[in-house]
């Protein structure tokens, strides 16, 4: 273990919050109301502003799902924060880097890992190598190795010019002039990429390619070699990833590299680097970048951005089909060498391990954990982004007039949904424990599933609808405590110790981790987030859960232990404060440190908590042409009042009481028709003047669900459906 570094989430791109740091919210901050409850919802708002921030398209490809509609929907104009959020999206969304097999990058921070993928693992094991001539642009920390000389490298064909300017530099003097390592001992499992850092002038027309010795084939041959494309003068440093796992000639021991430059003139290099690399891209990533443009689009009707998106999305849809197989697989595999859902190391019967390097590497959020080659999590994300897109396909085909692009790969949505409920029918058939009667985090190449209690994927299942009704009602009576799973190490109530959330994981996991994560035993049960910890963003997926199989009642009780725990919280001083010392059993992980607790720093989606109120106990969804309500109300609630929601133009207020009517207020200009969807039943739709008397009413009837009711929005409107 090189670091406990390795532990992060790495997302270090904002401050901790802490309720010191953070002033209280501005007046146009949204607010929601209960009557009687005052004190809950000024505990969500303070909690919701703690970890509003304006980042939010500054974070990785996985955070694009979980932080879009919770920063786009406040109709915050203090500062211009609504708007500076809306072009934050369009740039991180329109940025994103998606290669030309349809894989969309993972846009964590710089590393010597896979560009496109996570930040570890990296090389440094027995079975990989490196040099840099220069660390430029590495955090300290991430890259485990030291600056180098180019002592031991053979330059052919060319004048060596010493290191400087951030490389070493040489001017080719002969056509076809290379560079050659000294002796290597690489194992081409552990080295699925060499990525070279250089930049050059006078390769424009070159074809460069690696070269390879092996210990049977000790001379450099045509037998053995991958192209790569060159670079040109003017560009800085360029970052080549080089899969030469793709070579069938990448086998047994590697004893030595060589770039061959093939100049045809004189030219010039500078090799900032050249070293292995674990493939450590993200099977989720197309999934939540597709889902982060559905809800941009769904909140701020911006044909332009979609229009821009639309071929991206259908495309890494079709990767997600195809090369993660999941039309053929019905579920998403996770192909990258090294990604086979097995550990990294075997405990034998002494107690010592067996290191296998270059297996369990995660690829997703759990980063230190294998998941699976068969993989629940991606596959639970695939069946909503299915979905996602089988709506986003029917919006556009409803609207000719948008004139969005039409191509091959455009999908028909009830295809779509065809094989979302192909996807759902296989995982709850193999993903599922019928002995502990939850999902798994999946398959491994060999066919075994492991189980550690992972609520976090079981919450997923139930809110995004890929368990069965029956898989559900297990799931939540096991984390209710009216189940007991034999051997796990946390039961019935201690499930929720930490308060907040339920553990991530409920039973002891000593042997399922990435190689790189050699010693769970030395941290105690929910001493680690992945290990009994928890995350306070996915008691969003817990609450939302008990919403739609326990009902309001239920979740209402478990979002005010929250809001009890965070008003505790914020007495003490704050995250930090109140678990300083490891005085309430552990310690925070974040900014640096290792910990059983996700609150802060990197942990972004805890902003997703207080969006409970709006997507839940309101049952409020955007759409294209208007929004869905539904609303979920405890007993205890005479009503909820959801104010400063930002919707395509338009700013509303929404009030649902106990009896079904829902009252809006808006403001804003809608130059387009727009419907509100509601359940099936019968309305009257009453505009009210400016005494809140009905000026003008009509009936609608509601047939069906997605039928929509037409209304008039905006300028001042104040607008009452009434059932009945």
């Amino acid at each position: 273990m090189r670091s406990s570094a390795l532990l992060l989430h790495l997302m270090l791109l904002a401050p901790a919050a802490s309720a010191q740091s953070r002033p209280a919210p501005p007046d146009d901050f949204p607010q929601f109301i209960v009557p009687g409850h005052e004190s809950s919802m000024t505990a969500l708002r303070e909690l919701y502003y703690l970890h509003y921030r304006p980042p939010a398209g500054l974070l990785a490809t996985l955070w694009d799902d979980w932080m879009s509609g919770p920063t786009l929907w406040p109709a915050v104009a203090t500062q211009g924060r609504m708007d500076a959020l809306r072009e934050a999206w369009r740039k991180a969304l329109s940025g994103r880097y998606m290669d030309p097999e349809g894989y969309v990058a993972t846009h964590q921070h710089p590393s010597i890992a896979h560009q496109h993928g996570w930040p570890f693992p990296f090389w440094g094991d027995v079975g990989t190598w490196g040099c840099h001539f220069s660390l430029q642009h590495v955090p300290r920390g991430w890259h485990g190795t030291a600056e180098q000389k180019q002592t031991g490298w053979q330059l052919v064909g060319g004048k060596d010019l010493a290191i400087g300017d951030f490389a070493w530099n040489a001017e080719l003097t002969e056509a076809g002039a290379a560079v050659r390592t000294p002796p290597v001992a690489l194992l081409p499992e552990r080295a699925p990429f060499i990525q070279l850092r250089w930049r050059a002038e006078g390769l424009e027309q070159a074809q460069p390619y690696l070269e390879w010795t092996t210990e049977d084939d000790p001379e450099f041959s045509p037998a053995r070699r991958f192209h790569f494309s060159p670079v040109s003068k003017g560009q800085s440093i360029v970052y080549t990833m080089i899969p030469v796992f793709r070579s069938p000639a990448w086998k047994g021991q590697i004893t030595r590299l060589g770039i061959n430059f093939d100049n045809r003139g004189p030219a010039k290099v500078g090799i900032q680097a050249l070293f292995t690399q674990y493939d450590t891209r993200h099977n989720v990533n197309n999934q939540c970048f597709i889902r982060g443009c559905c809800k941009y689009f769904w909140w701020t009707r911006d044909l332009n951005l979609l229009g821009d998106q639309l071929p991206r999305m259908r495309l890494g849809l079709k990767y997600l089909m195809v090369d993660l197989g999941g039309e053929k697989e019905k579920c998403i595999l996770a192909p990258y060498v090294g990604h086979d859902g097995r550990p990294g190391f075997v405990r034998k019967p002494d107690g010592t391990k067996e290191i296998h390097a270059g297996h369990g590497i995660g690829h997703n959020y759990w980063d230190i954990l294998p998941n699976g080659y068969r993989d629940t999590f991606a596959t639970i994300y695939y069946y909503d982004t299915l979905r996602a897109m089988a709506r986003l396909e029917a919006d556009i085909a409803s609207h000719p007039e948008w004139n969005l692009p039409t191509s091959p790969l455009r999908f028909a949505p009830e295809a779509l949904l065809r094989h979302a409920e192909e996807v759902k029918t296989y995982a709850n058939q193999h993903f599922w424990s019928h002995t502990t009667e939850r999902f798994t985090l999946g398959l491994d190449a060999d066919g075994k599933s492991w189980d550690y209690g992972f609520t976090m994927v079981n919450c997923e299942a139930i809110h995004h609808g890929l368990a069965t009704p029956k898989h559900a009602e297990a799931i939540m009576s096991w984390l209710t405590g009216e189940r007991i799973v034999e051997g796990d190490t946390a039961q019935g109530a201690d499930i929720y110790h930490w308060r907040f959330a339920p553990r991530a994981t409920t039973k002891r996991n000593l042997d399922w981790y990435c190689w790189c994560w050699q010693s769970p035993e030395s941290i105690p049960f929910g001493g680690q987030v992945q290990d009994g910890g928890a995350v306070l963003g996915f008691s969003y997926h817990d609450l939302m859960s008990r919403l739609k199989l326990r009902g309001p009642e239920n979740a209402w009780e478990r979002l005010r232990a929250i809001t009890r725990w965070f008003d505790e919280v914020q007495a003490a001083g704050g995250y930090r404060e109140y678990y300083k010392d490891g005085k309430r059993g552990t310690t925070l992980q974040g900014g640096g440190t290792a910990g059983g607790l996700g609150l802060d720093a990197e942990f972004f989606e805890s902003i997703l908590v207080p969006q409970v109120m709006l997507d839940g106990f309101l049952g409020f969804e955007p759409r294209a042409d208007g929004f869905a309500v539904e609303p979920k109300l405890p007993k205890s609630w005479p009503e909820l009042t959801i104010t400063q929601i930002h919707l395509h133009r338009l700013m509303l207020a929404i009030t649902a009481k106990q009896d079904g009517t829902i009252s809006i207020d808006s403001r804003g200009a809608c130059p387009w028709p727009m419907f509100v969807y509601l359940p099936p039943g019968r309305y009257q739709v009453s505009y009210l003047d400016a005494s809140g008397k009905p000026a003008e009413a009509s009936t609608a009837e509601v047939m069906r669900a997605g039928q929509g009711v037409a209304v008039r929005l905006g300028d001042g409107t104040r607008l009452m459906l009434t059932p009945g």
